[in-house]
C-alpha cells in the first residue's frame, strides 16, 4: 500500500539495477551525458529509463482501444472521448506516455479509462514516430538454464541500455516541448468546448511523460518553455511563461530534475516508487517537495511500497498486490484532476 514516508524495495527493481559490465557501463554514461544534437540538453548520467518504461505488460484479454489516431498541430495523437460527448460536457486532458508511445495498445487503453470518466483525452506522439525499443527482458535471463545464453542475454541487456540512452539523447526538451505546444494549441482550438468546461487543460503523465507534465505545470522562462533553451541557459530577465496546465498528476517519473519540481506552480499529484533509481527520493523528490512547500504550491506525494517502476501504466500483472496498487494509483490520479 502507499505510504507518504515509508516503503520497501520494489520486487522487480532488480530489473532496473542489473548493471552491465564496467566497460559497457562507462559507454552508457558517455552516451547519457551528451546529446546527439548541438545545443540540446544532455541526458542525465546514471539510470535513465528502465525496462518498465520501454516494454508493455501483456494487454488484458478482450480489451480493444476505442479512440482514433489523428493529427493535431501536425503531430500524431491518439484521441479518445467520452461515449456521450459532445451531447454531455467534457474536460480536456493531455496524457503523456512512457517510452512505448502513442501506438501502444496499453497506453491507448489507459487513455480510454480517463475518457470513460468524462475526459476528452489527447495523447500525443512525443517521439516523432520513434518510440523506445526493448528487445531483451531480464525475465528471459531468469528463465534460461544455459550459462552461455545467460551471458549473451546480459550482454544484450547492456547493448539495450546503451541504445535507450542514445534514444534519450535524441528526445530532449528542445525537441519534445515544441511538439507538445503545437498539440495543446491545436486541442484548444478543436475542443474549445471541453477547454471552457474544464477551465483549462489538465495533464497526466507516466515515466518519460511525467517530466513534461511537470514542466507544463511550471512557470518557466519563455525560451525554456518553448524548447529554445535548456533550463539554466536562459538569459537573465527572460519573461517567464505561466503554466500550461490547470492541474497535473504523474506517476514514477524519469529524467525529472530538481529544477522541474522547483518550477511547478499548478497543483500536482506525484506517485513514486520507494528506492527507485529513476526518480530518486534524496536527490530529486524530497528537495522538490520542500521547494513546492516553500512556494506554497498545492501538491500531494505518495511513495508506493512493493511495486516496480512503471506499475501505474495499464497492463496485466500476475501479482495481486501490483494489480491493486495500479488500480489505486489510477483512482488517486483521477481524483486529483477531478478535484481541481
Amino acid at each position: 500500500m502507499a505510504d507518504n514516508d515509508m516503503a520497501t524495495r520494489a520486487p522487480e527493481s532488480d530489473t532496473q539495477e542489473n548493471a552491465p559490465e564496467q566497460s559497457a557501463g562507462h559507454t552508457e554514461q558517455v552516451a547519457a551525458s551528451q546529446s546527439v544534437f548541438p545545443g540540446d540538453t544532455p541526458a542525465q548520467t546514471g539510470p535513465t529509463m528502465g525496462e518498465h518504461c520501454t516494454t508493455d505488460r501483456p494487454t488484458p484479454a478482450g480489451e480493444v482501444p476505442t479512440g482514433e489516431l489523428t493529427k493535431l498541430g501536425g503531430v500524431e495523437c491518439y484521441i479518445t472521448k467520452p461515449s456521450d460527448y459532445p451531447h454531455a460536457p467534457s474536460k480536456l486532458l493531455l496524457l503523456l506516455t512512457g517510452g512505448t508511445g502513442v501506438r501502444s495498445t496499453n497506453n491507448q487503453l489507459q487513455a480510454d479509462k480517463y475518457a470513460a470518466e468524462g475526459y476528452l483525452v489527447v495523447m500525443p506522439d512525443q517521439f516523432d514516430g520513434e518510440p523506445a525499443t526493448s528487445t531483451v527482458t531480464m525475465e528471459q535471463v531468469n528463465e534460461t538454464t544455459s550459462w552461455l545464453d545467460t551471458v549473451k542475454l546480459k550482454l544484450a541487456e547492456g547493448v539495450k541500455a546503451f541504445t535507450i540512452d542514445m534514444w534519450l539523447a535524441k528526445h530532449t526538451p528542445e525537441k519534445v516541448l515544441p511538439a507538445l505546444h503545437k498539440v495543446v494549441e491545436g486541442a484548444k482550438e478543436e475542443f474549445a468546448d471541453a477547454l471552457a468546461n474544464g477551465g483549462g487543460v489538465y495533464g497526466v503523465g507516466y515515466c518519460f511523460g511525467a517530466k513534461y507534465i511537470l514542466m507544463l505545470a511550471g512557470e518557466l522562462p519563455d525560451t525554456v518553455a518553448w524548447g529554445q533553451a535548456a533550463t539554466g541557459d536562459e538569459e537573465q530577465g527572460t519573461v517567464k511563461k505561466a503554466p500550461v496546465l490547470k492541474a497535473g498528476a504523474v506517476a514514477h517519473g524519469t529524467m525529472v530534475s530538481r529544477g522541474d519540481l522547483e518550477a511547478v506552480r499548478s497543483p500536482v499529484y506525484i506517485a513514486a516508487v520507494k528506492d527507485d533509481p529513476l526518480f530518486p527520493e534524496d536527490d530529486v523528490l524530497t528537495p522538490g517537495r520542500r521547494a513546492m512547500e516553500a512556494n506554497k504550491v498545492e501538491h500531494e506525494v505518495k511513495v508506493y511500497d512493493g511495486v516496480p517502476h512503471g506499475f501505474a501504466v495499464y497492463g496485466d500483472y500476475d501479482d495481486a498486490k501490483i494489480k491493486h496498487e495500479q488500480s489505486q494509483v489510477f483512482g488517486e490520479m483521477l481524483s486529483w484532476i477531478q478535484g481541481h
